[in-house]
């Protein structure tokens, strides 16, 4: 039978039926229609706002040994061009390295103590500009900048008997040096971010799937029925998950060092502590996803709604100092972003773990605030 109503045909009326039903249940299946809707809108706001491959107004120390008409001028220059916001005066040389050693700071520049006598004899005056150069992309325009700074700079101050100094190609140079990653190669800051990204990717999607699996499949009830406790039931579900966020730590380091030959500096206590804190947050963070879910579909829908922003703004793909500050302080909640930290000063910059304390402070707050909401969620689950 081929009419349109006929039980054997084709019938749009049953089709229409079908899609009535799908549209109920997509509605009453809220985390699946809110990531429809959420994600999209996500995407829009973070590619289109948040994003910035040339960051600008970046942290600058400056350290200066005369304080001088010139030394003035050349630090208003600086901040005029956009690209440098003075945000400290370094008193000495150790100072001035430290900010940029713990990221307080992306450049630092030292004025000499005979930068004035220099110019006004035409006598190869120079600056030293120093780039916090662990990721490239974040200091290449405001270096590029750097080129115009000599024959701007100084032009107004440069009159009268010394205005053949100003119309010299350069009364003074910039040196610049490239710390941490002098060569600028891209995977010395991408390679080690890749161990914060997989480390979310694993630990916190197999965390949530596992678990959300047993309460599917009824196993859970078992576990519910004896009397293990809810610090002990997570303990002993997600110990095998620390052993193998570990072995991937020590999988992706040697990959690293001889793939991409990628530094592998002195800081390896803190590196050791932001590892340890990161796998048990990430964890604790899947099972508190597990207590949220009713399935595993919704279980990875809402891990890789916390895995996204971990993407995009931890500065793991773009400048994290390249985006607006709504993005920056969304960033500082994400506990990638301090791990990253971690892992670069550790493996770039040598950090000792005096450097590390804030980084490793907010992903100990991390574990601290995840592990009690799903020790919360889980009592709930039991009673």
């Amino acid at each position: 039978m081929t009419g349109a109503s006929g039980a054997g045909g084709f019938a749009w009326i049953r089709v229409v039926a079908v899609m009535i039903k799908e549209f109920k249940q997509l509605t009453r299946d809220r985390i699946t229609y809110a990531m429809m809707l959420a994600i999209p809108v996500i995407q829009l706001t973070l590619f289109g706002y948040a994003i910035n491959t040339e960051p600008r107004h970046l942290p600058t120390a400056v350290l200066t040994y005369e304080d001088s008409r010139y030394a003035r001028t050349l630090i208003a220059a600086l901040e005029s061009s956009a690209y440098f916001d003075v945000v400290a005066q370094a008193r000495n040389p150790a100072e001035l390295d430290r900010m940029l050693r713990t990221g307080q700071v992306q450049f630092a520049v030292t004025i000499p103590g005979d930068f004035t006598r220099r110019v006004a004899r035409g006598d190869k005056a120079q600056i030293l500009v120093e780039a916090d150069a662990t990721d490239p992309s974040a200091t290449g325009g405001a270096v590029a900048a750097l080129a115009a700074l000599p024959t701007q700079a100084l032009a107004r101050d440069l009159t009268g008997a010394l205005a053949a100094r100003g119309a010299a190609p350069q009364p003074f140079e910039v040196v610049v040096h490239r710390r941490y990653n002098p060569e600028a190669v891209t995977a010395y800051n991408i390679v080690p971010g890749l161990l914060g990204i997989i480390l979310s990717l694993t630990l916190v999607m197999m965390t949530a799937l596992s678990v959300t699996r047993e309460t599917e499949r009824g196993t859970m009830e078992t576990l519910l029925a004896t009397p293990l406790e809810p610090l002990e039931v997570m303990i002993g579900k997600l110990a095998p998950y620390v052993l193998m966020g570990l072995v991937q730590t020590a999988i992706i380091l040697a990959l690293a060092a001889v793939l991409f030959d990628v530094p592998m500096a002195s800081g390896w206590i803190g590196l050791s502590v932001g590892v340890a804190l990161f796998i048990s947050g990430s964890l604790a963070l899947g099972f508190l996803i597990s207590t949220v879910a009713r399935s595993q579909l919704q279980a990875m829908q809402m891990s890789f709604f916390y895995i996204l922003p971990s993407i995009l703004l931890s500065g793991f793909m773009f400048p994290f100092r390249g985006m607006p500050a709504w993005a920056q302080w969304i960033g500082e909640a994400i506990p990638v972003t301090h791990f990253l930290r971690v892992v670069r000063g550790s493996l770039l910059k040598a950090q000792p773990l005096a450097d590390q304390w804030r980084e490793l402070s907010a992903l100990a707050a991390f574990v601290l605030i995840v592990t009690a909401l799903a020790m919360i969620r889980y009592r709930r689950t039991l009673d």
